[in-house]
């Protein structure tokens, strides 16, 4: 396991003194890689750059991006925390039992996404992951630092790489996430084109598309083989609007 490839996704952070305290334990925990989606903050402010202490390079050379798809890029695999308990069927994990899945594919990226301060990542963005963490507190204070909780999962990531290595059977080798994202996007095009889903119900019904194959854990081959179906289930519908107009 090995976290080279591991990409620390903040999505609009507001607080660069949250930024800096993030870069600083990032160093820590031996995570380089972070992305910044559209930052309502300077990442390169004296408040983050004094919390970075001696982290400044993970400032310098996070990459900012306009949206999460972008920072995605590439990756195969990508976890997202969020604070809520959702009416998903697809459970909230626990950290410790739910990151080192990320590790698994240590030559290829992947993502940990952590939302904004205030209200965390938006049900669109939660989409993009194919799991989801909850990071427990006292039911008594159950809001959680961004910086803290950045800290928390980065702890469980380093202790996940210094587990004695056991025998596993062989990890295939999933689909990248824009990849993924393309196939979706064509079957929803399709599927409201002909009518089984309609633009008011189609964020919910594609949801449960995408947890259905995210359970399935679909390899680059497979995602080419369901776009052209796709492809030709849309040339047919073309062939049979031809006819009919002859």
């Amino acid at each position: 396991m090995s976290l080279a490839g591991l990409r620390i996704v903040l999505v609009e952070p507001a607080g660069p003194i949250n930024v800096g305290a993030i870069a600083r334990v990032m160093k820590n925990f031996g995570l380089h890689n972070l992305v910044l989606v559209n930052p309502q903050c300077d990442p390169l402010s004296p408040e983050a750059l004094m919390m970075a202490v001696h982290a400044k390079e993970i400032l310098e050379s996070a990459v900012v991006v306009a949206t999460l798809p972008e920072a995605l890029h590439g990756c195969v695999r990508a976890i997202a925390t969020t604070g809520r308990v959702r009416s998903w069927e697809i459970p909230l994990e626990n950290p410790r039992t739910a990151l080192p899945w990320l590790l698994e594919e240590p030559e290829k990226p992947v993502a940990l996404i952590f939302g904004r301060e205030d209200r965390g990542l938006s049900n669109e963005e939660l989409n993009y992951a194919q799991r989801f963490i909850f990071i427990p507190t006292n039911q008594n204070y159950l809001s959680l630092n961004l910086a803290t909780a950045v800290a928390i999962c980065c702890y469980e990531l380093s202790q996940s790489t210094q587990q004695p290595e056991t025998q596993t059977l062989p990890q295939i080798e999933l689909a990248p996430l824009d990849l993924v994202e393309t196939y979706y996007q064509q079957l929803e095009s399709l599927l409201l084109k002909i009518g089984y889903l309609y633009p008011h119900t189609a964020p919910s019904r594609m949801e449960k598309f995408r947890q259905l194959y995210n359970r399935a854990g679909l390899q680059t081959g497979e995602v080419a083989l369901l776009l052209g179906i796709l492809r030709q289930v849309e040339w047919a519908l073309k062939t049979q609007r031809d006819s009919e107009n002859l």
